[in-house]
């Protein structure tokens, strides 16, 4: 019986035990057993499929990992403690001295470190390009350049890369394809139906929703995740099994909460455009975005997130901040609780100013992650404070 990929998500689940428990038990534990040393052999050298030590498989993390794949449409996936080891570790895995990376310049701030900070170091060269000039990606491209990097929506500025486009750009060149898909889930878009090699998530976002435990996963082609999974196997970011339980039983709630999110954050856009404390305002599924007609593409819906411009900058943005009552301020995003943040001081504090102009990063700009609260209470908070700035 073929099923639906939110069907998969929730049913997937590691074999029973005699015990006969209905919800999935948590494999807590460092190594494995064997019954003797031919089937420990053969598990070392690979001729079995047995788990051997947590750090390089774990029945619980494989349940994470296999609903994932399931969501994504991808062959084979690795999870890893944490989103930035994910995106790291596949850096590392197909990136070496002499390589290079282009990236679109609109990146989380911890990804620009590595890249701007540590690639130098490796010797391996990288370029950025603009998101809202594709026509200047191909000449970015060199002999050397072995991988292609994205985010879309773009943190935090909430720009959308034409995912076809860039598909067929890499194709071209042969050029492995990496999509950062945290901002949009795989309930809202699928880079792999694009073109995609790789996707990544940070786990402790939106797939976790809570804000409960860290995360990340890669899944993509299995000749790759191979790769992947030797590399992260000998060094290390392996996902805690603990950590991968509470992530899968919250992939079975993945879709209804994310339906709300959106719910939420496009009348949270619409009840502020235009308002006369505001520069502009950004979401992906309002006509005024300038990328709408790429985001209605390739995206079911325009997510959780909205970011707008306060009028007054640094010391607007700041008075904003302080202003609020109800929403967080905290540097995570994707929780049930809506949580404000302000970039330039916190995520992307490291960019220069000149670094976050040119990512469309201004002083005064503030990103809404949109929780599960009473629409009517999220945005009466965010209008006062806006009216107090």
């Amino acid at each position: 019986m073929s099923e639906n990929n939110q069907t998969q998500a929730i049913r997937i689940q590691t074999p029973r035990t005699p015990e006969m428990e209905h919800s999935t038990p948590l494999f807590l534990t460092s190594s494995f057993c064997f019954e003797d040393a031919e089937s420990m052999r053969a598990a070392f050298s690979e001729e079995s499929d047995d788990n051997i030590y947590s750090r390089f498989s774990n029945p619980t993390v494989q349940e994470f990992t296999a609903k994932m794949c399931a969501l994504e449409g991808a062959e084979d996936g690795f999870a890893t403690a944490t989103g930035m080891s994910a995106i790291f570790a596949t850096f590392m895995t197909f990136l070496g001295s002499g390589d290079h990376l282009l990236s679109c310049s609109s990146v989380f701030g911890s990804t620009h470190t590595i890249i701007t900070k540590y690639f130098p170091k490796w010797k391996i060269g990288y370029s950025y390009a603009d998101v809202a000039k594709p026509e200047t990606w191909e000449a970015l491209i060199t002999p050397q350049t072995k991988m292609i990097y994205l985010e879309t929506p773009t943190n935090p500025g909430l720009d959308i890369v034409d995912l076809e486009w860039v598909g067929q750009l890499a194709r071209k060149h042969g050029i492995i394809l990496v999509v950062d898909n945290c901002f949009a889930t795989p309930l809202l878009q699928k880079p792999i139906e694009y073109g995609a090699d790789l996707v990544i998530h940070s786990a402790t976002k939106w797939l976790d929703g809570q804000g409960r435990v860290l995360g990340g996963v890669v899944v993509g082609k299995k000749e790759l995740i191979r790769e992947v999974y030797l590399f992260s196997r000998n060094t290390g970011p392996s996902l805690s099994p603990f950590n991968a339980w509470v992530l899968s039983k919250s992939l079975e709630t993945l879709d209804v909460r994310m339906q709300r999110h959106c719910d939420n954050a496009e009348a949270l856009a619409i009840r502020l455009e235009g308002h006369e404390k505001l520069n502009g305002i950004k979401y992906p599924f309002i006509p005024s975005h300038p990328m709408y007609a790429i985001a209605r593409k390739q995206m079911k819906r325009g997510g959780g997130l909205i970011t707008f411009d306060l009028k007054g900058g640094l010391e607007s943005g700041v008075q904003f901040m302080n202003n609020l009552k109800l929403l967080s301020l905290t540097s995570n995003l994707g929780d049930s609780r809506s949580i404000a943040s302000h970039p330039a001081s916190t995520t992307h504090s490291k960019l220069s100013d000149e670094e976050k102009k040119a990512v469309g990063i201004s002083l005064g700009l503030i990103r809404i992650s949109v929780g599960l609260e009473y629409i009517d209470d999220i945005s009466e908070d965010i209008i006062q404070a806006l009216e107090r700035s």
